[in-house]
Formats: structure tokens, C-alpha cells, sequence
């Protein structure tokens, strides 16, 4: 008996950092100061340009996506849709990110399909400016199934005190803006797969590809459009639509007293939802508390700004839908 016949191969996680090593450097940016393979990631950042810095952290997974991804094969998605993940839990507080690690477990380690999810993880890492600064990889036979992983990750991100976006100036009469989600993003996954069991290779109509291949959609990034405007007196508050759906998760910065009056026929959902709410015949209401239904972020914008804020988005090329305003409760 020895550890490779116990179920894990030593040489196969060397393997797979090996196969790592070329892609996670690409994301260094200048704080980082250790390379890969260090007992800890070390990241000086630089305070100059914040006259009150603040550290945010947030930590996530992808749920059951990572099924999704196994039943059809193809792994380069997964590893983006949890970067992005967790930049928007952040850039809803205002923060840009830092770095980000991440945590990798399995039943056996297949080195070549691991490092196809690291390989989404760099682009995402890449296109936030996030240093992908350190992770684990851990085998465990008897945990997980041969064929089983699991996915989640850190993320580290920085704001100026001032400047942190709580929602404690949302008041009566804000409008609430709509961002475009590219579909489930990481929620919902469960009902989802309940529902479209065996059926991830057929075609519907209005879908570009299979519908495994809709599920498995990049959960996008939002620090593009909304990162510009962070700054803006006119923002009073920001929403990442995740498990929950979009009132469960906005209403989250809604101070007391007050409430949300949403449209829900302001914004033309992705065709996905309407295969799953009708083939599932799943209730209205399980749709909204578990779907984002097409808006993956919500931002609580003053009265007067409005304007001003849909244009910024538009001349970016950001669908933005007015889908409702703030009222007393």
C-alpha cells in the first residue's frame, strides 16, 4: 500500500502545477510578491491614491454548474464564472479587486482538466486586473467520487472609505436600473438540472447553441460599465443578483421603512428561463426567488441622475432597463 494506491497521486498534482504555472503568473500584477508554489501569497498594494483605504473580502463557488460543465465535457467556463462572481460581490460595495485565490477538490485529480478550469479563472483574472496569487488542490478519495470536484474562492479588493456603497443613502423615489445577466450565472443550477435532466445536448428555439452549452454561459463581469461610475453622488446603492433573485437580494440595502416597486415587464428575459419555467412548470414565485431572470446587477440611482447614468451605460454598450423605484413600505 502507498498514497497513490490510497487514491492520491502525488505526481499528478506536480503535473498539474506544472501546467499552471505559465497561466497564473500572466495575471501578476505589480503588488504581487511571491510566485506560485509559496506557502502564502504575498501582495504589497499600494495605498497612495486612497485617503482611507478599506480591504473587502468575499468568498463563493459556482454551485451545481460544476455539473453541468462534467455532463457536457467542457471545463474553460466554470473558473471565469467564479472570478466574476466574486468581483461583482465586491463591486457592490464599491470595491475593485485585488487578488483571488482559489480551492479545487476532487476524487482524483486529472491534471489536464483542472488546469482547463484554472485556464477561465486567468482570462477572468486578467480582464478584472486581479492577481491570481495562490490557491489549493486537494485529492480526497472517499469525499468526493472519482469524477466529482468542487470549486470556490477568495477574492480580495479595496475601497476608499468614503467611497464604500452600502445603500444607507437610498431614499423614496431612487429608480432602479437593470443590467443585462448573460444568463443563470451561477444560481439556480439545481432547479435547473432538475428540470433539463438528459437534455443538455437538444436545441430549442431562440437559443444560439445547446442548452448545455446556454448553461454554461460566463457569469459576466460588471467592473467595466459600473467601475466608472462608482464615484458617482448619483449612486445610491448596488445589487448583485445571486441566489435569492433580484427583490431578495436588492431589498438586502434597502434601509428600513422602505421598499421596492420593480417592473418586471421592463426587460425581456433570456429565452433559458421561459424553457425552464415552462418545461419544469415551475410557480412564478420559485422562479423569482431562485432565477436573476435576465438582470444580473441593480443599481439604486437618485431621481436626478438617472439620465446622466443611463447614457455613461449606454455609450458602453450596456443594455439598461428602468425596471422600478424605491417606495415606502
Amino acid at each position: 500500500m502507498d498514497y497513490k494506491k490510497a487514491g492520491v497521486d502525488i505526481n499528478a498534482g506536480e503535473e498539474f502545477v506544472r501546467l499552471i504555472k505559465p497561466q497564473v503568473r500572466s495575471t501578476f500584477t505589480s503588488g504581487v510578491m511571491t510566485d506560485i508554489g509559496a506557502f502564502g501569497g504575498f501582495f504589497q498594494p499600494d495605498f497612495s491614491a486612497f485617503a482611507n483605504p478599506v480591504l473587502v473580502s468575499s468568498i463563493d463557488g459556482v454551485g451545481t454548474k460544476l455539473k453541468v460543465a462534467a455532463e457536457t465535457g467542457r471545463y474553460d467556463t466554470i473558473g471565469a464564472c467564479l472570478v466574476n462572481h466574486c468581483v461583482n460581490d465586491i463591486l457592490v460595495c464599491g470595491a475593485r479587486p485585488l487578488f483571488f485565490l482559489d480551492y479545487y477538490a476532487c476524487g482524483k485529480l486529472m491534471p489536464s482538466m483542472a488546469a482547463d478550469v484554472v485556464k477561465g479563472m486567468v482570462a477572468a483574472c486578467r480582464e478584472n486586473s486581479c492577481a491570481l496569487i495562490g490557491g489549493e488542490t486537494a485529492e480526497m478519495p472517499g469525499v468526493y467520487a472519482p469524477d466529482d470536484f468542487d470549486l470556490a474562492g477568495t477574492i480580495v479588493g479595496i475601497v476608499d472609505r468614503e467611497k464604500i456603497v452600502n445603500g444607507k443613502s437610498i431614499a423614496e423615489g431612487d429608480v432602479l436600473i437593470g443590467l443585462s445577466s448573460t444568463g443563470l450565472h451561477t444560481n439556480g443550477y439545481s432547479l435547473a438540472r432538475k428540470v433539463l435532466d438528459g437534455r443538455l445536448q437538444e436545441t430549442r428555439e431562440g437559443l444560439e447553441g445547446t442548452i448545455g452549452e446556454e448553461l454554461l454561459n460566463i457569469h459576466r463581469s460588471y467592473l467595466p460599465v459600473v467601475g466608472p461610475l462608482l464615484c458617482s453622488e448619483e449612486l445610491h446603492g448596488l445589487s448583485h443578483v445571486t441566489g435569492g433573485g433580484l427583490m431578495g437580494n436588492t431589498m438586502r440595502i434597502v434601509p428600513e421603512g422602505l421598499a421596492l416597486d420593480v417592473d418586471w415587464s421592463a426587460w425581456q428575459e433570456p429565452v433559458i428561463f421561459d424553457i425552464i419555467r415552462k418545461e419544469g412548470k415551475v410557480p412564478e414565485e420559485d422562479m423569482r426567488r431562485t432565477f436573476n431572470l435576465g438582470i444580473g446587477l441593480v443599481m439604486v440611482v437618485s431621481k436626478k441622475g438617472v439620465d446622466r447614468v443611463v447614457e455613461d451605460l449606454k455609450s458602453k454598450g450596456e443594455n439598461a432597463y428602468i425596471m422600478g423605484h424605491v417606495t415606502v413600505s
